[in-house]
């Protein structure tokens, strides 16, 4: 069929009038958006395969910066934004499966340019620097790419990768917002001066691989500088100032908290620190994740959103202090001895395994209900509403640990067994630190009560104030630790 003439048709579709001017294509776009033929399936895929490498290397570099960031916001923001770009590659995943048979090539790298410039981030040599690559040149690359996609593909045929493109472009938004913001509290003018010849490669290792998309002219790999030497995982913890005594374990929030004899205002403060405290469970979550290879994408997905949640947790326990008059960090030590030791010592499965331990004994009623059933009867609504969802988090996190971790093992029983004896190969070092010097354990709480107290008009109750047990001899699940260990 011969095509009509381009300046009558876009006139006939400018004219073309709905019944009684009901918007048009469901509200999609216009007549004159939709006669233009837009991007092929093959095109459309291309790009699509690009998004997802993108968001896929964005999600490994979060995660493998996550542990070893001393900074507390940034852990909370990797952790929320590795989240992010693992839904979208997941979402990614899907549309490109919808338009392939498979195989997909969604595990192939879709040009060596885009390889080296994510490789280049990974390896920054400072916070700094990997600030600047992600959010003022990768992200940016990202969003603009994702615009072209969603504005060049067509209106109508190819309708759903345009709704991925849009949801995932609210959310770069979303984390360029942030990273904006970052930049400018964190990065000098030094800084990013010394900066620039790295980032300059990311950008020539972007224009190489005709930019993010493949939408323009390819040209030479740049030489790698910052990933000359291959990256490696850091698995040991580290805090920013506001962590002064960070192998702490003096005071023994779970067995304040599970003591009915004790105040009810005072066990709400006791989870607001068990809830603060869990910085260390991404810390620890981003090691499995970094460190186990070749599982499926759901693995992975599932993986990040549990430490999503967790980070969550720990701000969550931020707002709980700040709410209470609470000064946490001087008042409060929140320690990394948990992820430190599991980082250290353990396999990613057994890491897993403790984690899923500890999970197990978190769903009867001496946990995550006795928490919820704690904020409720403190008339604490805040402290109420946060248990109640860290509750339901456990929920998932129990499928999750289900899936992916007793799955690999001989049973159900065998697989709770395991944790418990990986945790208490791990609970060695109280005595250790001390004589080390690296910490006294200091018993924190008498002080933070008080300016509880203070701050809210409330007496302090005596019992409370002369509370004193420490981990040296019992673990968070009230379990006794050998003498051996």
């Amino acid at each position: 069929m011969q095509h009509p003439d381009q300046t009558r048709a876009a006139q006939f579709a400018a004219d073309y009038q709905t019944y009684r001017g009901l918007p048009p294509l469901a509200g999609l776009g216009s007549f004159t958006e939709a006669i233009k033929p837009g991007l092929s399936v093959e095109e459309s895929v291309s790009r699509l395969k690009r998004h997802h490498y993108a968001f896929k290397r964005l999600h490994q570099i979060f995660i493998g910066r996550l542990t070893a960031e001393p900074v507390y916001e940034l852990k909370m923001a990797f952790s929320y934004h590795a989240y992010l770009c693992a839904e979208h590659v997941s979402a990614l995943r899907a549309r490109v499966g919808e338009m392939r048979e498979p195989p997909l090539g969604l595990d192939k790298v879709p040009h060596e340019g885009l390889a080296l410039a994510f490789d280049e981030i990974l390896s920054a040599p400072t916070t700094e620097e990997l600030l600047l690559g992600i959010y003022e040149v990768a992200l940016p690359a990202l969003d603009a790419a994702l615009k072209r996609h969603r504005n060049e593909t067509h209106v109508l045929a190819d309708q759903p990768t345009r709704r991925e493109c849009a949801a995932a472009l609210q959310e770069v938004e979303e984390m360029l917002a942030y990273g904006r913001a970052a930049t400018s509290a964190l990065v000098s003018a030094d800084q990013r001066y010394a900066a620039a010849p790295a980032l300059e490669v990311i950008r020539q290792a972007f224009t190489a691989a005709g930019g993010l998309d493949g939408t323009t002219q390819e040209t030479t790999l740049p030489a790698r500088l910052r990933s000359q030497t291959p990256w490696i995982f850091d698995g040991r913890p580290r805090r920013d100032a506001r962590f002064p005594d960070p192998y702490n374990m003096g005071v023994n929030a779970e067995v304040f908290l599970y003591d009915a004899s004790k105040p009810i205002d005072g066990q709400v403060l006791m989870m607001f620190y068990k809830r603060l405290r869990e910085i260390d469970v991404p810390e620890m979550m981003a090691s499995i994740i970094a460190e186990t290879p070749d599982k499926p994408w759901a693995y992975y997905r599932d993986m990040t959103r549990q430490l999503w949640d967790e980070a969550r947790h720990a701000m969550m326990g931020e707002v709980g202090f700040v709410s209470a008059g609470v000064d946490w960090p001087r008042n409060v030590m929140i320690n990394f001895t948990w992820s430190l030791g599991l980082n250290s010592q353990l396999t990613p499965l057994e890491r897993h395994a403790v984690l899923y331990f500890i999970e197990q004994g978190l769903m009867p009623k001496t946990g995550k209900r006795h928490e919820w059933e704690v904020g409720v009867r403190s008339n604490n609504a805040l402290s109420a509403t946060f248990q109640d969802f860290d509750w339901a988090d456990e929920v998932l996190h129990a499928r999750v640990g289900r899936d992916w971790y007793v799955s690999q093992m001989p049973s159900a029983h065998e697989a709770v067994a395991y944790g418990d004896r990986c945790w208490s190969k791990v609970l060695m070092g109280w005595k250790s630190w001390r004589d080390a010097g690296l910490t006294q354990h200091r018993n924190w709480w008498p002080d933070t009560y008080r300016q509880y107290c203070d701050r809210n008009g409330i007496e302090p109750n005596p019992d409370a104030l002369t509370y004193a047990i420490t981990y040296e001899t019992t673990r968070a699940d009230l379990k006794d630790i050998s003498a051996s260990a």
